[in-house]
């Protein structure tokens, strides 16, 4: 599975990124806002710390306009994905990006109908969210389930990036359920090398480790 940070802070993306486990980046129009600066130059600098697929989303929500954006967002470096919301005229302008050879994230998936309908648009990435449909009191790890058997199903190639995942728990039904990708927050992200009984087996070790006096060096 690969790993992306949903954050456009570069701090925390560089954090991130030294483990040498991120694989890539997602943004969006609220994670932008925060950090008050032009997205133009964000992404930019976020493609050049992270070599692998940045997600910038378009801001508009009419075909033409999400076509404008979309290419704008594309030269900005050669490893922009633009994120596109998953309404009739977002898949349009999915179908017109992709056949010119730009990559897309499909946003906002809240169904597996909806993510049937990326995937014959010719989305690149699918983002199913998961924590939000946990929310309303449904199973986001089963919608991951059931998009993962039609795209087997049908050969699609589009990757199911697990999205709005809020906890290590919520990654680990991502993981079973076949997402090929899982983007989080970095705090969240950080906690998945978390757990009480490595920390008290590290704390022993350490300790009896200190009684024999000894440096490996």
């Amino acid at each position: 599975m690969q790993f992306f940070i949903d954050s456009a802070d570069l701090d925390q993306l560089k954090q991130a990124q030294a483990t040498g486990l991120v694989d890539g980046v997602t943004t969006n129009p609220s994670l932008i806002a925060k950090s008050g600066r032009k997205i133009a130059e964000v992404i930019a600098e976020i493609c050049a710390l992270i070599p692998g697929p940045i997600s910038a989303e378009a801001t508009a929500t009419d075909y033409d306009g999400m076509l404008a954006e979309g290419r704008y967002l594309a030269k900005i470096a050669s490893n922009v994905v633009v994120k596109l919301p998953l309404t009739w005229e977002g898949l349009k302008a999915t179908r017109t990006l992709t056949d010119e050879g730009t990559p897309v994230n499909v946003t906002l998936c809240f169904s597996a109908v909806q993510a049937l309908l990326a995937a014959k648009a010719g989305a690149t990435y699918i983002s199913p969210f998961i924590g939000r449909l946990d929310d309303h009191g449904a199973d986001g790890t089963l919608l991951i389930h059931d998009i993962r058997a039609i795209y087997d199903q049908y050969g699609f190639d589009t990757k199911i990036l697990a999205a709005s995942l809020r906890s290590p728990e919520h990654v680990r039904g991502a993981a079973l359920a076949g997402a090929d990708c899982a983007t989080l927050p970095p705090a969240t992200f950080h906690a998945l090398v978390k757990h009480p009984l490595t920390d008290k087996g590290l704390e022993a070790f350490l300790g009896d480790w200190a009684k024999t006096g000894q440096s490996i060096l």
